[in-house]
């Protein structure tokens, strides 16, 4: 009867490492929101979502803090959001701080580019951004986006710009039909 026990016991021990390993795993998986890493920029998808090369996989990554005007949308500034974009870190090397993920499994994340700048907020300063205040309370971003307004820079030259959250909500259609 001791035997079987002992037998049993070893077995367990055994299988330890099986089972920190996968646990490893995974914490890896979840953790990464918040992780700081260096990545190459591979695409940008538009003015607020791209795509880098990290540990030679695609990861998608979220600016946070930023809700720019969309492209696949067709909203006035989409295309120039996405270039300025583009003209601030495609192809380069970046420091992505992530910070958590998003219901589509994209890293929303703080990156700097190789000349030291806040993409985010870049963003924000050029006029291709809204301060994301559903998402963000941070009062820089918030500063950014009044300087930017007052100085009527990017999106702000239009005397009332339709944020994208109110443009990505479907049309309501009009009691057309009487």
């Amino acid at each position: 009867m001791w035997m079987g026990k002992i037998i049993s016991f070893v077995l367990c021990l055994s299988l330890i490492p099986f089972f920190c390993q996968h646990q490893v795993e995974a914490s890896d998986q979840l953790n990464k929101a918040n992780l700081t890493f260096v990545a190459k920029v591979i695409r940008i998808m538009d003015g607020d979502t791209m795509e880098v090369l990290y540990k030679n996989r695609p990861t998608k990554i979220r600016l946070a803090h930023i809700d720019c005007p969309e492209v696949k949308k067709s909203q006035p500034f989409g295309q120039h959001a996405k270039k300025a974009l583009s003209d601030l870190c495609f192809g380069q090397q970046v420091m992505v701080l992530g910070e958590k993920t998003d219901r589509y499994g994209r890293l929303i994340a703080v990156v700097v580019n190789h000349q030291k700048q806040i993409i985010n907020q870049q963003m924000i300063k050029q006029g291709m951004a809204w301060h994301f205040k559903k998402y963000s309370h941070d009062p820089v971003y918030a500063n950014l986006e009044i300087a930017a307004r007052k100085n009527k820079v990017g999106l702000w030259q239009d005397p009332s710009p339709t944020p994208p959250w109110e443009w990505r909500k479907p049309k309501r259609l009009s009691t057309v039909f009487k």
